[in-house]
């Protein structure tokens, strides 16, 4: 299952929805008599992802959702993650430094989905003219930080 399936998935459970065919959802009990609207969903992105996923994190675990935007010529700096992250390229062209990569560096584009495993080392640059915007989702343990930058905490280096 990809990771966005995954996330709609788990979406769908959480808000008790159903999806239909028009991509909107439809509640699976009838609305409450104070309700005026039905349930909606709205996908925010969708990215593909070849591998599969497979999103593990021993213990109590934060989900944060954000959306990162990379101006021309920003970079994320060097980080590593103490969980995983997935993301979905909304927009633009992102380089991706990290040493799982053959030759160190993979370039995603718009659609792609990125997973990011624990402890290495990496960063993304914006190397185009327009903006990166990323929507991505981090499974973290609890009291970690979201992006370590102090390397010396990193698994591998």
């Amino acid at each position: 299952m990809t990771a966005s399936a995954l996330l709609l998935v788990g979406a769908l459970v959480f808000t008790g929805c159903t999806a239909v065919s028009n991509g909107a959802a439809s509640p699976t009990a009838s609305p409450s008599p104070t309700s005026t609207a039905p349930v909606t969903a709205v996908d925010l992105a969708k990215g593909e992802d070849p591998n599969g996923v497979d999103v593990q994190v021993t213990g109590s675990s934060q989900v944060v959702f954000r959306r990162i935007t990379l101006h021309p010529g920003a970079s994320t700096g060097d980080h590593c993650h103490a969980g995983q992250l997935i993301a979905v390229v909304e927009q633009g062209t992102l380089t991706h430094y990290a040493p799982i990569y053959p030759g160190g560096v993979h370039v995603y584009h718009t659609g792609d989905a990125i997973v990011e495993g624990s402890g290495y080392v990496h960063k993304g640059v914006n190397e185009g003219t327009d903006d990166v915007v990323l929507l991505v989702t981090y499974v973290i343990p609890d009291g970690q930080p979201l992006a370590q930058t102090d390397l010396t905490k990193c698994d591998a280096q």
